[in-house]
């Protein structure tokens, strides 16, 4: 996959040039890395995690610390710890996804010599390979140390997809020319921190106390500590064992931070060693256990040797393929297997009976202290149509925190639900009060606080799960509830404004996050987000749709517990009728006030930074402030264009007393595509959705640069700190929706295939779905036609909508569908 190309001086530069795989043979299945540069090794260890959604890894080397160089870590889903640090003479309170005792040191040394690792010994070989069929990472060196010993080392390992509390290792190792006696130390390393992100690092980040190390006799080694303040117990266990040679010797040895089990085993030409390790994890957070040491003590010695135990973890991931695989041709399916993979590890099966969000960073790092934002939004419609118990799960996270967002809302004057933009533990606002300029070295005001719409991307994803499972038990009672509440604050927080004769929503940060505040202005906030205004409108008529569709004791009862009654459902149909929209110049404004702000030298910039993603940096470094210039971060009122089909966005619009035609919204769109720095991953995934439908022919470099955003490392070392992940879901979704056009909706898949020739290619585009009741509902996209296969069932026949007729696929049969004109012509 070649680089995109930008004719427009306003696009952004070209990627660097992405990782090479291996073979041709193992593109689509394995990620590669041939030699060893520790430059790049932070962004390997994220985009080489091994996790199950219970728990993940970081793929750092088994012998490494962490330095400048290696950051170990392993992070439990929703395990969260609150520390206090002075900030720039304030002190101030953060709440991080906590590094847990990494599991992984097991390490190897002549007896007499220095250990072998690639940081101190000369390098002969060095491949790192992720094999994404199985779910493992494999790692061969041949090393030689300062004695001119050479060694070749070969470690697999996997944190098992089948039981979530389990990780296991096997480490080989082969003596080239010479004999002797190698020393081999394994266990956990408790002596970690949260400092894998160089603008944290002077935070207070020891989130671990407690620490007590065991011996249990004859070969494992427990580990267990508590979190600081939300005082969660962890507890590991590693047992070790030479499976290939005999050890001389066995001793327990380390401290209370570093339990270690040294063996000491014969090596040789011919003569190889094997040793295995298996590890178990838990915590206090678990349901069915008692003590977590007594747990994982217990786990660990019921567990298989490393084979079994693969074999089952292998075929773990082979059903979790089956069920959300999908299969897109050449280079792009090959990257996108890859995120389809790192999606599946951070929100696993196993997820389902988890109370835990959607970390936008992943399990793969500590970027964003783990905290769940609105990525839900990029990543849900994905796991809708493949795992709807996990998006319900996902759903309840919200739920059970629902109390926290009215209690926010009562504290800022408020009624209703007001979500706040990044949650952890218990739902309170997490967003920092101050953020640093690495740039400037300053610490400013975090105003993100104010992006309220992050109640509206619940709502979406409350309706759009309900479309796609039928679920209507959970629309009945929690997500009624959600949906409810959320209109209520947005119902509340608008004021009519008799000079305009129309609804306002004021003070407010939208999407973009660039505009914080009016240039000169005292105080924080725009007026009239068009995205915040028209997301707020479309939630208060579905609002009022769901309130229609509940069973008449069931509204009755949530209209008591709501408060909602008749008058309030007339404020829901006005507001969502008169809610202001701003334009200018014939396009929609970003928010009331934008057209009048001054243009950026775009040109200037780029010449003079080359990369002016992070333009909001630039600017404070000189004096300046984005809050000026109509310039964006990332898409806002395009934003519009990925949630809503154009049929429904113009309905949309047309009820807010608007005529959204072909005209206006291609000049709104020309309008940002020319001012937009894409600082944020999910940028020009957004970009690509909207012109994969109006203009197909720019559509495929927003596409790709998506699509390298993480591999490549496009923002310039944030991967390291951990993957993208609404932005990977949201390529998986562009796959499953935005080229399919397929949208669930009233009992029936709509669908509008926009297709691009660069993924598509010459071969089929297969997809398969769980769609309501059915199980594996097979989609092909390819060569001017649809196939849908729907599996054998008792159910009834899938309704498909496409080019305005209506087709009906009963269980065990299939149908091929001739493409609209409009899709089969290719690029615009």
């Amino acid at each position: 996959m070649s680089p995109p190309r930008h004719p427009d001086p306003r696009a952004s530069p070209p990627p660097r040039t992405p990782v090479t795989e291996r073979t041709p043979a193992q593109a689509g299945w394995s990620w590669a890395y041939e030699g060893y540069d520790p430059s790049r090794e932070r962004l390997r260890e994220a985009l080489c995690t091994l996790g199950n959604g219970y728990f993940a890894t970081r793929g750092a080397a088994a012998e490494a610390v962490a330095d400048r160089v290696h950051h170990p870590g392993t992070y439990v889903a929703g395990c969260y710890d609150r520390l206090v640090s002075e900030v720039d003479g304030h002190e101030v309170e953060n709440e991080d996804m906590v590094n847990l005792p990494n599991w992984l040191p097991l390490r190897v040394r002549a007896a007499d010599g220095a250990w072998f690792s690639p940081d101190t010994c000369s390098v002969l070989g060095h491949e790192q390979v992720l094999d994404l069929r199985r779910g493992t990472l494999r790692r061969r060196m041949r090393l030689r140390d300062a004695a001119g010993r050479q060694v070749a080392l070969e470690e697999t390992r996997l944190v098992h997809m089948g039981d979530p509390h389990l990780a296991a290792q096997r480490l080989r190792i082969a003596a080239e020319g010479w004999a002797g006696e190698v020393r081999i130390e394994s266990g956990p390393d408790g002596r970690v921190r949260n400092d894998g992100v160089e603008r944290y690092r002077d935070l207070n980040g020891r989130h671990l106390t407690g620490l007590e190390a065991g011996f249990h006799p004859p070969d494992t080694v427990s580990l267990s500590c508590r979190t600081a303040s939300s005082d969660i117990r962890v507890a590991l266990a590693c047992r070790t064992r030479v499976t290939s040679g005999r050890p001389r010797e066995v001793a327990h040895a380390g401290d209370e931070e570093r339990p270690v089990l040294c063996l000491t085993v014969p090596v040789g030409p011919g003569r190889p060693v094997t040793v295995e390790k298996v590890v178990a994890l838990h915590t206090s957070r678990d349901t069915a256990i008692g003590n977590p040491l007594d747990a994982a003590l217990s786990r660990a010695a019921r567990a298989g040797g490393f084979g079994a135990l693969l074999g089952a973890h292998t075929a773990a991931w082979h059903r979790l393929w089956r069920r959300a695989g999908s299969d897109v041709p050449g280079r792009a399916g090959h990257v996108l297997r890859l995120h389809q993979f790192h999606v599946l590890q951070t929100l696993s099966s196993h997820t389902a009976g988890l109370d835990v969000g959607v970390p936008a960073r992943g399990l793969h790092g500590e970027a964003y202290r783990g905290h769940v934002f609105w990525d839900e939004l990029f990543v849900l419609p994905y796991l809708d149509l493949h795992l709807p118990e996990v998006s319900r799960a996902l759903l309840m996270y919200r739920y059970r925190r629902l109390g926290a967002a009215c209690r926010a809302a009562a504290d800022a004057g408020r009624v209703g639900a007001m979500y706040p933009w990044q949650s952890g533990s218990d739902g309170r606002e997490e967003t920092q009060r101050l953020h640093l300029n690495p740039r400037s070295g300053r610490w400013l005001p975090d105003r993100s606080r104010l992006q309220h719409h992050v109640g509206s991307a619940v709502a979406y994803n409350v309706w759009h799960y309900y479309q796609a499972s039928g679920d209507t038990a959970f629309l009945h009672a929690q997500g009624a509830e959600m949906l409810f509440r959320i209109a209520r604050f947005w119902a509340h927080t608008a004021r009519w404004d008799a000079a305009y004769g129309r609804y306002r929503i004021t003070g407010i940060v939208g999407p973009d996050e660039y505009h914080d505040a009016y240039p000169g202005a005292a105080g924080p906030g725009i007026d009239d987000n068009a995205y915040t205004n028209v997301t707020a409108a479309w939630v208060l008529c579905r609002a009022r749709e769901v309130a229609g569709m509940l069973p008449a004791p069931r509204r009755d009862e949530l209209f008591e517990r709501t408060a909602v009654d008749s008058a309030e459902l007339e404020r829901w149909e006005d507001v969502s009728r008169r809610l202001r929209v701003p334009f200018h110049q014939g396009v929609i404004s970003q928010f009331e006030g934008y057209g009048e702000l001054a243009e950026l030298d775009w040109a200037a910039y780029r010449a003079r930074y080359g990369d002016i993603r992070r333009l909001d940096r630039i600017l404070e470094a000189e004096g300046d402030s984005t809050n000026r210039y109509q310039a964006s971060k990332q898409a806002d009122v395009l934003m519009l264009g990925y949630l809503f089909p154009r049929t429904e966005l113009a309905a949309l619009m047309a009820r807010l007393g608007h005529r959204l035609d072909e005209e206006t919204w291609t000049a709104t769109v020309d309008h940002y595509l020319a001012r937009t720095s894409h600082g944020s991953t999910l940028s020009e995934l957004v970009h690509g959705w909207v012109l994969a439908r109006c203009r197909r022919a720019e559509a495929w470099s927003y596409v790709q640069e998506s699509l390298l955003s993480d591999v490549a490392d496009l923002q310039g070392g944030t991967t390291g700190e951990g993957i993208h992940l609404g932005a990977m879901g949201g390529t998986l979704d562009l796959v499953q929706r935005g080229l399919t056009g397929l949208e669930p909706r009233g009992g029936a898949l709509l669908l509008d295939p926009a297709p691009l020739p660069e993924m598509t290619g010459m071969s089929p585009c297969h997809l398969s779905l769980r769609y309501q009741g059915h199980w594996d509902v097979e989609l092909s996209l390819h060569s001017g036609h649809l196939r849908v296969r729907v599996p054998d069932s008792d159910q009834g026949p899938v309704r498909l909508v496409m080019g305005g007729r209506t087709h009906l696929v009963r269980p065990g049969t299939e149908a091929t569908i001739p493409l609209p004109p409009t899709a089969r012509r290719g690029p615009a």
